[in-house]
């Protein structure tokens, strides 16, 4: 069974940058797919960004296009995002899921099986 944890948030003000971390246990030849969700207060969770473990194919969501990047080293079984720009509406716990087997992976919290518990990210302006 996948576990996952997360490492990395922080406070940093707006324009800066954090670099989210995932430690993935059971991973390469159990895990599919990837990927990095966040959860504001009162808010949905969101899916930011989620790269295929095999192909290393790459998917995000437009409010962070061009400013975050999915990464994975599978030597170290981990997942990073890294998030450059942030602006105050990035503030959220983050969480690092992941999804085993195959079918479509979209950025879609049902898409995902296995949760970590999550990193806070606060931007100040």
């Amino acid at each position: 069974q996948a576990q996952l944890v997360e490492s990395g948030g922080g406070s940093v003000q707006a324009g800066g940058s954090l670099r989210l971390s995932c430690a993935v246990s059971a991973y390469t030849y159990s895990t599919y797919c990837m990927g990095w969700f966040r959860q504001a207060p009162g808010k949905e969770r969101e899916g930011v960004a989620r790269i295929y473990t095999g192909s290393g194919s790459t998917d995000y969501a437009d409010s962070v296009k061009g400013r975050f990047t999915i990464s994975q080293d599978k030597i170290k079984n981990a997942l990073y995002l890294q998030m450059n720009s942030l602006k105050p509406e990035d503030t959220a716990m983050y969480y690092c899921a992941a999804r085993r087997g195959g079918g479509i992976c979209r950025l879609k919290e049902a898409d995902f099986g296995y949760w970590g518990q999550g990193t806070q990210v606060t931007v100040s302006s």
